[in-house]
């Protein structure tokens, strides 16, 4: 079992800081309010990294780096970076403590006013959903982990009433514990690259529901995955569904949200906030009250708008199959031309390929790449000649080809189910450039 270290254990302790993204600079952040100067690494660092009166050095993990982090007793290390890499078991071996800010963080808070939310597809909305709910329900609740900002970051105003934090499977791994409540939206094949293999994505992203505190975890009972695994799940399971009178109904219809994928996030996000007690979840009218209001996320089927009568639709978010399945059922009665593709992490597509095939609008498939013709290949070979697949060059070309196509009443829809990087820097810059090509073919209204 690993020590316990926590945020406020590290004032004496030699520390390393290894990935510089969100994380890793609000870990600086935070190190630094405690007095702390941290040994800085980067994989491929592209600056000094400035803070304050003066730069910090940051080293390259191969010219140096790593040499500096085996003289640290902790070593705080970016989700990015994955636990199966060997540089993190000699470290290991090096008597070195390798820990996430998240993890640390939980540590040290009072771990009945956090929950953590985790899952293939949907974890961000609910997560959003949850947090919109506590406020408007009069409640000081913050939304972070992998949205929002870190928890750990240094923050002059009030600490929060809750906590809903986002939890990555590239977090779980990381944590010594986790909250009393967890939840987990839905369960399918991802970030391969990161873990190895699928069934340790499995193990490691339920793992969550099995940390020591854990009382309850709460799941998605469509999910036939999730249902395999139920094992995994820990001995409290809640199994939520969109037609659960318990958690769904009316209510939800207030958050003005597409698709029968968010009616589930929502009955979900309810399921938690009544696990964590609160009350007023129970009651419809606030809760329809409190639903009032929410905007939904950037680049999670987001409407641009339209051009004449075709819809342009943002869900850059979509990162694998089963997003990319829920923005296609949630147009299931309109025309989509449907653009994917994207950073190759060798997932299997046939599954969004029997989705498209089993559409009864029409519907055209656009690829971008780098994986974009893999995908159309999946498509092809269970559609056949029934669904149209063009290639495209890049985005600009899909959307031209997009805009081309498009019939009245029909949905542009940009859910790659693929990561953005290799070609752009976030998913939001994905987004920033499909809402300049669209713009590119006329006016949005």
């Amino acid at each position: 079992m690993r020590p316990l270290i926590s945020w406020s254990t590290l004032t004496s302790a030699a520390v390393g800081i290894w990935g510089l993204g969100v994380e890793g600079a609000a870990s600086l952040r935070r190190l630094q309010s405690m007095g702390i100067e941290p040994v800085l690494v980067d994989d491929v660092p592209t600056s000094s990294f400035g803070r304050g009166s003066r730069d910090t050095q940051v080293l390259a993990t191969g010219a140096g780096g790593l040499e500096a982090l085996l003289t640290c007793d902790v070593v705080i290390k970016s989700p990015g970076i994955s636990r199966y890499r060997p540089e993190v078991g000699e470290l290991e071996r090096g008597g070195i403590a390798v820990r996430s800010g998240l993890g640390l963080w939980l540590e040290d808070v009072p771990l009945e006013h956090v929950v953590c939310i985790t899952g293939s597809k949907g974890k961000s909305t609910t997560s959003a959903i949850a947090g919109h709910l506590l406020t408007n329900l009069g409640y000081h609740a913050a939304v972070g982990g992998n949205i929002g900002r870190p928890p750990w970051e240094p923050s002059p105003g009030q600490a929060p009433d809750f906590w809903v934090i986002e939890t990555s499977s590239y977090q779980i791994p990381d944590l010594t514990k986790g909250p009393p409540v967890v939840a987990v939206t839905s369960l399918s094949p991802d970030h391969l690259d990161w873990h190895g293999s699928v069934e340790r994505y499995y193990a490691d992203k339920l793992s969550l529901c099995t940390k020591p505190g854990v009382e309850v975890a709460i799941a998605d009972g469509s999910n036939a995955i999730l249902r395999e695994h139920a094992a995994s799940l820990g001995p409290h399971i809640e199994w939520v569904e969109a037609d659960d009178p318990e958690f769904a109904g009316p209510w939800i219809d207030a958050l003005g949200l597409p698709g029968v994928h968010n009616v589930r996030n929502a009955a979900i996000a309810r399921a938690v906030l009544l696990a964590m007690g609160i009350a007023e979840a129970g009651d419809e009218a606030r809760l329809r009250a409190a639903a009032q209001g929410f905007a939904g996320l950037p680049s999670r089927c987001r409407s641009l708008g339209h051009i004449g009568p075709v819809e342009f639709v943002d869900d850059s978010l979509s990162t694998n199959v089963l997003p990319a399945q829920a923005a296609l059922e949630a147009y299931a009665d309109r025309p989509v031309a449907l653009l994917v593709g994207g950073h190759d992490r060798g997932l299997d597509y046939s599954a969004l390929g029997r989705t498209i095939a089993e559409r009864t609008m029409p519907t055209l498939v656009v690829t971008m790449p780098d994986n974009g013709p893999r995908i159309g290949s999946a498509v092809r070979d269970v559609a056949g000649d029934r669904v149209d697949v063009v290639d495209a060059d890049g985005l600009d070309e899909a959307v031209a080809v997009a805009c081309a196509w498009a019939r009245e009443g029909g949905v542009v829809l940009l859910s790659p189910a693929a990561p953005s990087f290799g070609r752009f820097a976030d998913y939001q810059a994905r987004s920033r450039a499909f809402a300049q090509a669209v713009r590119h073919c006329g006016t949005l209204t």
